[in-house]
């Protein structure tokens, strides 16, 4: 362990939250990055910007685990090929009719649950007393597993369930809006050109998928510049 500099375990998706999330972690801990595989339909892609934002942020180690069940459980749009990827507008459309429980059919059930498990675990090994996670309330697709209180949840299931009881899961972007996570991963120069956000695609992002909506707009909101290649 680098001298004065407390180790964290850091989920990394290679998404733009937890691109930012990672930079922001990395100032202050020796970092460990967890990647998963899970049988998402851009995995390849985003395995490559884990790689990279890992990379350029100065991870002591990437952590690479694949998983099969959620593709096998299927149920989700980012892991069932039967269920197709709405775009943002088809989105909003249904967002507006849904009522009480409903969410997006772009959740995958539960995932956070497991690669925070994995990432509790990891911790316990490294004697890491932090797991930073870039959950996003505000602007988000809805997804039970993004709020507040599932992480306060979370945490006192770590008190619970670990040996010391003193790991703690943070979300330090979790109350901001989109547009303040681009302003926020500028300043701290985060690798954005490097992450993917798209639902779909793989070469270029759809743009017209909500993950590429909700990043457009934030940008343009952020005036800043994407590098990231659009199809539309």
């Amino acid at each position: 362990m680098s001298a004065g500099r407390p180790r964290a375990v850091v989920c990394l998706s290679g998404g733009m939250d937890s691109t930012v999330c990672a930079t922001l972690a990395a100032r202050d801990f020796e970092t460990y990055g967890l990647h998963f595989s899970y049988g998402q339909r851009t995995e390849a892609r985003e395995l490559a910007s884990a790689r990279a934002v890992a990379a350029t942020v100065g991870m002591h180690e990437l952590l690479e685990l694949k998983i099969d069940f959620f593709r096998r459980i299927g149920g989700s749009a980012l892991t069932d090929a039967s269920i197709a990827v709405p775009d943002a507008v088809e989105e909003e459309a249904d967002a507006a009719n849904r009522t009480g429980n409903d969410v997006p059919v772009t959740y995958v059930p539960f995932r956070n649950a497991h690669f925070l498990s994995a990432a509790v675990s990891w911790a316990e090994v490294l004697g890491a007393k932090t797991v930073f996670l870039g959950a996003v309330e505000q602007d988000s697709s809805g997804y039970p597993d993004c709020r507040p209180a599932y992480y306060q949840a979370f945490n006192e299931l770590i008190r619970m369930g670990t040996r010391d009881g003193d790991i703690q899961v943070i979300t330090p972007l979790i109350g901001l809006r989109k547009a303040e996570i681009v302003r926020l991963g500028v300043e701290l120069g985060a690798p954005l050109h490097v992450s993917w956000s798209c639902y779909s695609g793989e070469t270029e992002a759809c743009g017209v998928c909500e993950s590429c909506a909700l990043r457009l707009r934030a940008f343009a909101q952020a005036g800043a510049v994407d590098a990231v290649p659009y199809a539309r």
